[in-house]
């Protein structure tokens, strides 16, 4: 009868012990160095990592061995009696070295300009967006530059990678989400008038999941509001229908991802990237993004709502109702609902010549 095993386990003091037990006899067993305690602790970060959890370790214990018989190597080569901390994060470069062909091309491209991908200056309808590609045992983020375009309509939100078949059936429901929050958080009193697309620019693959849902209704919002958005920042996270920014897989690869094209191109401290807040317990970045992190230079900000996230990207309040339910003025939202009522009353405008038309239509019929 199939088994079905766990693939991770609490990161306890205990959990700890019993895997340190396991590599010493697999150590043992093939005559291996053994680890210090910054070797072993250094494992322990990347079994985290892996699992994408700093509160939880991955089960994977036969990748945690080939890891100990790599820096076995390398600590042989540096001179060293026992695998230390520095042993083993060449071992982890070497992995992620040799899978990370494809990576390394796309990350080129993009500084060559061939993907276009700001991270400077401000955009109107304009975002970057972050997603993450599997390349074998490699996992690696990029960023994708998202764009938002909106003109008087009957309240679609066309989702163009959906309309080409590119789009999966979990990001069509994102797009569908914030198109429910549009129209309830702004507009419930009168009709959405708008058409609006939304699209991955220089995509030619399918897109699924809906991590991305924050950043389109962020770019839409730029775009009705007329507000640009700061391109040295990128954002990730999905929305439910009230506006609350959910938890994403991949967050690490994906700050990483945004971090290291910020990094070719000189960081300034402006440059960040948006996460949602429950996504923080899963945070285990490489020591170059925290070390900048603390020096300031590079920015994580968790949001729990995107309101929060368009007063970040915007550098402008987005603005919270009253309870007569009004925005500030001068605010994003107060912006963004006074172009959805302009758009209402428009609609409105030119449906009244063919009612006319229609009544006088009937009214001859009648005599």
């Amino acid at each position: 009868m199939p088994a079905d095993f766990e693939d991770r386990m609490e990161r306890s003091d205990e959990n700890v012990e019993n895997l340190a037990r396991w590599l010493a006899s697999i150590i043992r067993k093939e005559k291996l160095r053994h680890l210090d305690a910054g070797g072993l602790a250094r494992l322990m970060e990347e079994s985290a990592r892996h699992q994408g959890d700093s509160e939880r370790l991955s089960s994977d214990i036969e990748r945690l061995a080939d890891l100990v018989r790599e820096a076995h190597y390398w600590a042989g080569q540096g001179g060293n009696t026992l695998i230390g901390a520095a042993d083993v994060q060449k071992a982890i470069d070497s992995r992620i070295r040799r899978g990370g062909r494809i990576r390394d091309h796309m990350q080129e491209e993009l500084l060559r300009e061939t993907f276009l991908i700001e991270t400077s200056g401000s955009r109107v309808g304009q975002v970057n967006g972050l997603a993450v590609m599997q390349i074998g045992e490699l996992a690696f983020g990029r960023p994708q530059r998202i764009t938002a375009s909106v003109k008087l309509g009957s309240g679609e939100v066309i989702d163009i990678e959906r309309e080409v078949k590119l789009g999966g059936p979990l990001h069509s429901k994102g797009v569908l989400i914030l198109s429910g929050f549009l129209g309830s958080h702004y507009v419930s009193d009168v009709p959405l008038s708008l058409t609006a697309s939304l699209v991955f620019e220089q995509s030619y693959g399918g897109v699924d999941g809906d991590s991305a849902s924050a950043a389109e209704l962020c770019v839409l919002a730029s775009a009705l509001a007329n507000v640009p958005i700061r391109q040295s920042m990128a954002i990730t996270g999905s929305i439910d229908q009230h506006g609350r920014v959910q938890a994403i897989g991949g967050v690490n690869e994906k700050i990483e991802g945004f971090f290291d094209i910020c990094a070719q191109r000189g960081l300034n401290g402006e440059q960040g990237v948006i996460i949602p807040a429950a996504n923080v317990k899963h945070l285990m970045l490489r020591s170059d993004v925290v070390a900048a992190v603390e020096a300031g230079t590079f920015q994580v900000y968790p949001v729990e709502h995107v309101d929060d996230a368009i007063t970040l990207l915007t550098g402008s309040k987005a603005g919270k109702k009253n309870s007569k339910g009004e925005f500030p003025k001068g605010s994003v939202n107060h912006k963004i609902r006074a172009r959805l009522l302009e758009f209402a009353d428009k609609r409105r405008a030119f449906g009244k010549p063919q009612q006319q038309q229609e009544e006088s239509a009937d009214a001859g019929k009648s005599s």
